[in-house]
């Protein structure tokens, strides 16, 4: 036999046993519990999403998918605890918008690189924003409120979740976008300006269907337009503030899964197919339309793509809104 033939022989054999040796690793993903690092508090939205998700998972793949809610910096918290574990799929993070594309343009110095430092599995909830305003705003269309805040500059007055949050951003967008001074009023979350909100003591917000279902259904208050595209399912007759007059203006806060940079690529196919399969569950699905989200499902590369595009996006639009977070 030729050394040639030899050495081939050789190699053959010892890529075969190396192969042998690590399908039964990769195979038997996850062999233990899986912990999802939510950047919300417990029983927001954002964290019943994430459970939602978690719970479908964790039945595809055999095993618990733990929910640790850490709050606090936007995000910003949350995203660095995954951006420094171990890449080996068992530690994940319910990225945002907020964490993924706002946070970057906002703090000086940020604990982690929202591309460098992570592994994007799926993007997996669209959650389009409602501008509402309270009962006694005598605004009852988009055009009004324009109106009413040229007649009044600085005087009418929005809420939101804290200074940089995708709320006060979709306000400062807004704003620019109609040519109005509105005076912007940051709270630490969502429990006090609904409170506020709910007294009149502030405007209007652009916050999340699922926080004031039931406020538009009794009156308290009144939901002018969507930030989203395209009108929301739950609110057929409310339209999208692009079609309301400010044409190009869509925000859709988006969430989705990301692991830390360097996973296997065999874990990370498993996490997004299961992620798929999970969002696909009508179940699910049923009960996050009920409540204004879409259930969605994306490629690791084309949720890359999307963190890539949005990233100067949101830049120029912070940068325009003066917010800091520092």
């Amino acid at each position: 036999m030729t050394d040639y033939l030899l050495t081939a022989r050789r190699f053959i054999a010892s890529a075969t046993c190396a192969l042998t040796m690590a399908a039964p690793a990769l195979a038997a993903y996850p062999e233990r519990p899986i912990r999802l690092i939510v950047p919300f508090p417990a029983g927001g939205a954002g964290d019943v999403m994430a459970r939602g998700l978690a719970q479908e998972m964790s039945r595809d793949l055999g095993q618990q998918i733990v929910v640790e809610n850490r709050g606090g910096a936007g995000g910003s918290i949350a995203a660095e605890t995954v951006a420094k574990a171990a890449p080996d799929g068992y530690v994940l993070l319910f990225g945002t918008m907020g964490t993924h594309a706002i946070n970057p343009a906002l703090y000086t110095s940020l604990g982690y690189d929202p591309v460098a430092d992570f592994t994007p599995i799926s993007m997996t909830h669209l959650n389009p924003r409602v501008l509402v305003v309270h009962s006694n705003v005598p605004a009852t269309s988009i055009d009004a409120l324009i109106a009413l805040a040229k007649s009044k500059p600085g005087s009418i007055t929005y809420g939101s979740a804290g200074s940089g949050s995708s709320g006060h951003l979709s306000g400062a967008l807004f704003a620019s976008q109609a040519g109005v001074d509105m005076l912007h009023v940051p709270y630490r979350g969502s429990a006090q300006l609904l409170t506020d909100l709910l007294a009149g003591r502030v405007d209007a917000t652009f916050d999340s269907y699922a926080v004031y279902e039931e406020h538009i259904r009794n009156g308290t208050v009144r939901a002018l337009g969507v930030t989203s595209a395209e009108r929301m399912a739950v609110l057929p007759d409310v339209p999208t503030i692009a079609e309301a007059g400010l044409r190009g203006y869509d925000v859709s806060n988006w969430l989705g899964l990301f692991a830390p940079a360097g996973i296997p690529d065999a874990v990370r196919e498993r996490l997004s197919t299961s992620a798929r399969q999970a969002m696909a569950v009508p179940e699910l699905q049923a009960q996050l339309q009920r409540v204004g989200i879409v259930p969605t499902s994306t490629s690791p590369a084309e949720f890359a793509a999307l963190i890539r595009s949005d990233l100067p996006r949101w830049a120029e639009i912070v940068k325009a809104s003066g917010a800091s977070a520092q």
